[in-house]
């Protein structure tokens, strides 16, 4: 009689449930390889790093407007001066990024879709709001847009008054913000695949038809993440409104500029209480913003 087998890594162990290289095979699967040197020490540099650079200016920001206590707090929030200028910010954020939603993504468009001469200048030109200064870019438009400037000139005598007037503040956030729409859907375009479009062109759908229901709905969070990242860059743009705004009060003066002021005449905890207003309003844009967005992916993935 042949001597019984032993059992080998992949047979069946008579104590176990399982294989024992199915056992095994599992094990190394609940280790992944990661080329960080480890998991705590990645995770400490990182809090460190966003509790040094982001947390602590945070709240030191905070600590220093609650000097003011509630009463003196809201008083200051609530003042004509300070309502003034959270109004023409926001206004004016709403309208560079209600500009930059329609130019930005037909520019993202044409970027993608199409070949043309001076596409890579125009690409390239897309990222000089993030290499220009704040303060050149608002010197340049106030030199474009002013009475005597090269727009200017030919704008008022039909009316339109753009520099010193709201509509700078506008045109200056337009200009800061407007690759962070471009460059957030650029690439979501060109990831997107030519055959689904080619489906629903056979079933009869027209151009417009094709973009409502089949490219839109792809692109939505990333042009919606776009969006929100511009309303942000513009709620907190200084450099290139104070040269075009005029910052008159109760008119063109913004919230930003407004901060600056109470510094300057030493009144830290009413820049304080102004800056973390503005900061409320941003942490809860971000948070309906990606409330939006998961809503978004979820209804995306139960159509699809």
């Amino acid at each position: 009689m042949d001597p019984p087998a032993k059992p080998e890594d992949d047979a069946f162990h008579p104590a176990l449930s399982e294989p024992v290289g199915l056992q095994r095979g599992f094990q190394r699967a609940r280790m992944p390889r990661t080329i960080l040197p480890g998991f705590r020490l990645a995770m400490g540099c990182t809090l460190l790093y966003v509790g040094v650079i982001v947390l602590l200016p945070l709240a030191a920001l905070l600590w220093q407007a609650a000097d003011l206590g509630w009463a003196g707090f809201v008083t200051v929030v609530t003042g004509d001066r300070a309502l003034a200028a959270f109004r023409v910010t926001v206004l004016s954020a709403f309208g560079a990024t209600a500009i930059n939603a329609v130019f930005g993504l037909a520019l993202a468009w044409a970027l993608v879709r199409y070949d043309f001469p001076g596409k890579r200048l125009l690409d390239a030109l897309v990222d000089v709001p993030f290499a220009l200064p704040t303060a050149v870019a608002g010197v340049a438009l106030t030199a474009l847009l002013a009475g005597n400037g090269w727009y200017g000139q030919l704008l008022e005598p039909l009316g339109i008054k753009v520099a010193y007037a709201p509509l700078g503040i506008v045109a200056a956030m337009t200009f800061t913000s407007l690759p962070f729409v471009v460059r957030s859907v650029q690439p979501v375009l060109e990831d997107l695949t030519a055959e689904v479009e080619e489906a629903a062109e056979t079933l009869g759908a027209g151009q417009a038809r094709i973009f409502a229901s089949v490219i839109f709905p792809a692109i939505f969070p990333a042009f919606l993440a776009g969006c929100s990242l511009a309303f942000a860059r513009s709620l907190g743009e200084f450099g290139a409104v104070i040269f075009i705004a005029g910052n008159q009060p109760f008119r063109t003066e913004i919230a930003a500029l407004l901060v600056f002021i109470r510094l300057e005449e030493y009144d830290y905890p009413a820049a304080a209480a102004i800056a973390s207003v503005m900061l409320g309003a941003a942490f809860l844009m971000l948070l309906v913003v990606n409330a939006i967005q998961l809503w978004s992916l979820r209804w995306t993935r139960t159509a699809s």
